[in-house]
């Protein structure tokens, strides 16, 4: 049961940090370029663990002004949404 575990999370790591190098743009590549990255992955669980910890740089940029931006405004029933009144 263990080794089917640790095989498990390999994988899974394995199959996360090949979607995240891919979805990741190349400005946001540290260390080395994305192909060489490709490579590190597939050493088990050291390559994947690389890429999350040191791979990629996250931008997290916070909303403009510090303030969350207004919702659309969306009927909440049907006797809220003047379109559907209008039928009636």
């Amino acid at each position: 049961m263990g080794k089917f575990l640790l095989a498990a999370v390999a994988l899974t790591l394995l199959v996360y940090a090949l979607f995240d190098l891919i979805a990741t743009p190349r400005d946001q590549v540290r260390g080395v370029p994305k192909p060489l990255w490709f490579v590190l992955i597939l050493a088990p669980i050291v390559g994947p663990m690389a890429w999350l910890f040191y791979g990629h740089h996250r931008v997290w940029r916070p909303p403009s002004g510090g303030r969350p931006a207004p919702r659309p405004y969306r009927p909440k029933g049907p006797d809220d949404d003047p379109d559907y009144l209008r039928g009636l």
